[in-house]
């Protein structure tokens, strides 16, 4: 067997392959990007058949870089989460877009599913709540509009995109693991098994859907880079991250700040009940048996810079706002409130739409830049709020994601939430979680204690900023968001 790791990452901007050593080194990475379809406003939609060339090609670079598959123990999976893929079981090819987890074309059939009373029970079944974010929602939507879903009758194949991967690179394996199924409506929280009456509701035919296995063992191999590669690691990639951050004791706090920004809180062995809007989810399933986490999720944190970039061009590089946030003294009284898909947690708002205030002719780019920066402190406090309202304060954080190699939005979480922060020297903890995962899965490690020994060092930043400097920021972040709920 050999001894290293290859983990392929497919996130919602990218995908990406990279390689570990036994004591989590990284020893390889390789990236491309994926194209972002938006054919209406509020729908987003990826090209499968993109994702998994992308991801193909990726992997096949760590491959060689290793020396060959001999090379290679196991391969672990993480990717972003409730993104719904639709193919042909015969042919292995996509029968239409891949529906993404921001896409909004469902909020209509969640809104009447809540006006009917439905939300309370679907809550209690699946710890989450109606809203287009996740997949069940998606399916239902597709199966109706998409006529040649229907038409495909028995060759239908439905899965997350880690279900994807994992049919594309065995040839026709079936499975998800337990964090993603726990992401998509459709399964019940508890049991850990697809719900016969939630499959009804969102119209998600039992056949097409995949097997629920754990996130670590033997699901599995590939022969598709010159030799057999089991698959022994799968999770979403923020339940992913969270591993990779060790958070693996009762209360144990990460964030990741992505395309959006995610919080989880590890709640043990028994589903957590959120009265704050809060979601249960599975932290990881191993043996057959389930930790569970409370999470809050924010839809647009990293993309909000990329629009900035993209769409706007106020910037020309993610890299260049710390330096411009850092120019001016305050916000000078500009707020942004980046709800470019929806509000997520805690307001779970899928119309509401972006503003900005408190522009004046003194407020210059540096400001706006400023201000985009620190929504991510800002949606961040909201969240604490519910954690703490729901008994799961935060006595600490656990930060990774792109954002947070940014030093300043370190430190604006720090001062913003009056709490430690602790960013880990090696920000990549979606995939080391996903390495940390398939090493339990083939043996190398016996358990994911002893695979925490990959997280490594990190940095903490401590609060600074004055009380009554904190209070007016936060006051002034209340009336922006109060101005976009409306």
């Amino acid at each position: 067997m050999g001894d290293k790791i290859l983990v392929i990452d497919e996130g919602t901007t990218s995908a990406r392959a990279m390689l570990f050593a036994a004591d989590g080194e990284c020893l390889g990475s390789h990236s491309a990007e994926l194209t972002q379809h938006y054919p209406a406003p509020g729908l987003v939609e990826h090209d499968a058949a993109e994702i998994w060339r992308r991801s193909l090609e990726c992997a096949q670079a760590m491959v060689a870089q290793a020396g060959g598959p001999d090379r290679i123990a196991a391969i672990g999976i993480t990717n972003q989460r409730e993104t719904i893929v639709f193919w042909d079981k015969t042919t292995g090819e996509p029968l239409a877009p891949a529906i993404v987890w921001q896409d909004r074309r469902s909020a209509p059939l969640c809104r009447s599913l809540r006006e009917a009373g439905e939300e309370p029970g679907v809550q209690a079944r699946t710890g989450l709540l109606l809203d287009p974010y996740f997949s069940g929602t998606k399916i239902a939507w597709a199966m109706e509009y998409w006529p040649q879903l229907k038409e495909a009758g028995e060759r239908l194949a439905i899965g997350t995109v880690e279900s994807w991967l994992v049919w594309k690179l065995t040839g026709g394996l079936h499975i998800t693991d337990a964090t993603n199924a726990s992401r998509t409506l459709l399964m019940g929280l508890g049991s850990g098994a697809w719900s016969d009456g939630l499959l009804d509701m969102f119209h998600a035919p039992r056949e097409a859907l995949p097997e629920i296995v754990d996130c670590a063992g033997q699901f599995g191999t590939t022969k598709l880079f010159g030799g057999e590669i089991p698959i022994c690691g799968l999770a979403g990639d923020q339940q992913s991250a969270t591993i990779g951050q060790a958070c693996l004791a009762r209360g144990q706090t990460k964030a990741t700040y992505g395309t959006g920004a995610f919080v989880l809180t590890n709640a043990g062995a028994t589903p957590p009940n959120s009265k704050n809007r809060l979601l249960s989810t599975v932290l990881w399933q191993l043996n057959g048996r389930r930790t569970y986490a409370l999470e809050g999720s924010v839809f647009v944190a990293g993309s909000l810079i990329q629009w900035l970039r993209d769409s706007i061009r106020l910037i020309e590089t993610a890299q260049e706002t710390e330096a411009l946030a850092r120019s001016v003294a305050d916000n000078g009284g500009v707020y942004m409130v980046p709800a470019l898909s929806g509000l997520g947690a805690p307001w779970w708002e899928p119309d509401a739409r972006a503003a900005m205030s408190g522009l004046s002719f003194s407020a210059t780019r540096a400001h706006i830049v400023r201000a985009a920066l620190e929504a991510m402190a800002h949606q961040s406090h909201d969240l604490k709020t519910a954690f703490a309202a729901d008994g799961a304060d935060w006595a600490s954080l656990r930060i990774d994601g792109g954002m947070v190699t940014n030093d300043w939005i370190a430190q604006d979480l720090a001062d913003m939430l009056a709490l430690p922060v602790d960013r880990p020297d090696f920000a990549e903890t979606t995939a080391l979680g996903a390495a940390m995962l398939a090493g339990v899965g083939c043996g190398m490690f016996s358990g994911l204690e002893e695979a925490a020994a990959m997280r490594g060092a990190g940095r903490t930043f401590e609060p600074q900023l004055g009380e009554d400097a904190r209070l007016a920021r936060l006051q002034g972040w209340k009336q922006a968001v109060e101005g976009v709920l409306r």
